[in-house]
């Protein structure tokens, strides 16, 4: 009986082992694939905000804040002041979705996307240049609020 406890335990222990380690290397997602995921939600954003749909708008900018903290919490070798550089146009466009402004949120849609070209260009990516979309990619995506 005692001899069928140690092959137990030893069975548990050959099983648990693996999964201890694996818990050491918890999946980090690239910072190109963060950086990726921020783009098209920046895409998104503007699309919402420029057809009034400031539910979706208010979804797009906490997404974008979410991955952006996620960046930062993940890479600490990205300058922290570069990460901080877009939190003032972050509040400036969940304010201007609060209070339905197309002109403020124009505004600070343009000053996010100048303090992500800044970051760029501070972590040596400054071929990576974001601009105001002219053109939608997600054909599959009506921007527009629901009547």
């Amino acid at each position: 009986m005692k001899y069928l406890a140690v092959i137990g335990t030893f069975c548990i222990c050959l099983i648990l082992a693996p999964l201890a380690v694996a818990q050491q290397y918890a999946y980090k997602p690239p910072l190109g694939d963060i950086m990726g995921k921020i783009q098209l939600r920046h895409i998104k954003l503007w699309f919402a905000g420029k057809l009034k749909n400031w539910e979706l708008a208010a979804y797009e900018v906490d997404e974008i804040k979410a991955s952006l903290e996620s960046a930062a919490d993940l890479y600490r070798g990205i300058p922290v002041e570069l990460i901080n550089n877009t939190a003032d146009p972050i509040i400036a466009i969940g304010k201007a979705v609060e209070t339905k402004d197309s002109a403020a949120f124009t505004k600070a849609y343009g000053d996010l996307t100048a303090a992500c070209n800044a970051c760029h260009v501070g972590i040596g990516r400054g071929f990576i240049v974001m601009q105001i979309p002219n053109v939608s990619p997600f054909t599959d995506q009506s921007f527009a609020p629901r009547p």
